[in-house]
């Protein structure tokens, strides 16, 4: 199967895309529109479901979309090519496992290509109980300053603190620091917000209605950025990696409303370019969020940046994507089929 016609050029296409697949395949296609905002062509914004297979199946394989936003392209381009492809499928029936797609998690920041949403919220830092203190990140705040500067590309007194910061504590740290996460400046870099956003409603809604009455419910969230370009990183919930710790986080949804389910969750997360490039890539995007007076040839650029940075549109890495996903996917349907194991 040709996968590269099932990846996309914007929000627009992709949705379109994943809709057309899915009711070709006569899949149970529902909607969830968000209630305020439109995307960048003025369009609707959707979290778009697709389920196949029987509902009451005791294994339930979730695969989900977008989350951060613009690194919705890599996922919905494997969600489309997974309903295309015949011998996933058939396999789906012949282990009588059902799927549900979950496409554009994020959907404002797929349109409006932002990894974060529409309140500048990171998703995968957004599932906290919000009752309780929440965790100050004192190292990004002593960052925060020179990392989205009054102007770019960054000047001379900017970059020297950063780099002061750097040599003292090191690009691990420095890396900690930027990507845990934090909820002081709401303008900022891994915001977590003040609140559940819409997003994190919406998918625990799915998750209670969807997944709390199954046996055993696999889910796999495609991300990108992270590792060498093409390689699908799993990674499961965990490690003591404060990205991996924020995105566990995340996952604590499925086990809050499936709490008689059998979960298991892992990020697969594909490589794009080195770490040091995809921060300074999104550092650029937050500086412009915070500065619309920007000139229209600066903006474009740096959004057309930002799109490159989670999506390689070459051939070869969509093709090295999806035969990853479909591997991942096929073998997870397997686990589902089998019976539970319980410790």
């Amino acid at each position: 199967m040709d996968t590269i016609p099932h990846f996309s050029q914007s929000y627009v296409e992709a949705r379109a895309k994943f809709i057309a697949a899915a009711r070709d395949r006569k899949a149970r296609v529902f909607h969830e529109v968000h209630p305020s905002e439109r995307g960048a062509q003025g369009e609707e914004l959707s979290m778009d479901l697709a389920r196949l297979g029987d509902e009451r199946a005791p294994g339930l394989l979730l695969l989900s979309s977008g989350t951060h936003g613009v690194e919705g392209f890599c996922g919905s381009g494997c969600q489309v090519a997974l309903l295309h492809d015949d011998v996933f499928l058939s396999e789906l029936q012949r282990a009588g496992v059902a799927v549900l797609m979950i496409h554009a998690v994020n959907p404002y920041g797929f349109s409006h290509l932002r990894r974060v949403n529409e309140d500048n919220v990171d998703l995968n830092r957004n599932f906290m109980n919000f009752s309780q203190p929440l965790p100050d990140n004192a190292e990004y705040a002593q960052l925060h300053p020179y990392l989205l500067p009054s102007r770019w590309p960054p000047q001379a007194e900017n970059d020297a603190p950063l780099g002061a910061w750097l040599a003292s504590h090191g690009a691990k740290a420095y890396q900690a620091a930027v990507t845990a996460g934090q909820y002081r400046f709401a303008e900022g870099m891994f915001y977590g917000g003040t609140r559940p956003a819409w997003s994190n409603a919406t998918v625990r809604a799915v998750l209670r209605a969807e997944g709390s009455g199954r046996a055993r419910l696999a889910w796999i969230d495609f991300h990108t950025g992270l590792g060498p370009p093409g390689h699908g990183e799993k990674i499961y919930a965990g490690r003591n990696d404060a990205a991996d710790v924020a995105r566990a986080k995340a996952w604590c949804a499925a086990y809050d409303e499936c709490p008689r389910t059998e979960v298991t969750a892992i990020g697969l997360e594909y490589g794009t370019y080195p770490l040091e490039k995809v921060l300074e890539v999104f550092r650029a995007e937050h500086w412009l969020h915070n500065h619309p007076e920007a000139p229209e040839d600066q903006h474009d650029e740096i959004k057309r940046r930002m799109r490159d940075a989670f999506y390689i549109d070459r051939d070869d890495w969509k093709t090295k994507v999806y035969a990853q996903a479909r591997s991942t996917c096929l073998t997870a349907v397997t686990r589902l089929a089998a019976a539970p194991v319980r410790a």
